[in-house]
């Protein structure tokens, strides 16, 4: 896992079987760290087993079911 002090968090997850489980807990952790709720926080496939996950600005529109 890499931290970004730019409101980000890089992982490399190879356990296929962990996916759902280790990113439900990964955008817990960087909604709680930046204290906002967690459909503000992007995840992004950014590379072969490899999730960005980040913090979505303010002025970005939520989306609505």
């Amino acid at each position: 896992m890499t931290f970004d002090a730019t409101k980000s968090v890089t992982l490399k997850i190879w356990d296929r079987s962990a996916l759902h489980h280790t990113l439900d807990a990964a955008v817990s952790d960087l909604s709680a760290r930046h204290n906002t709720t967690t459909c503000r926080i992007a995840v992004t496939c950014s590379g072969p087993n490899t999730f960005t996950l980040s913090v979505r600005g303010e002025d970005r529109a939520l989306a609505s079911v």
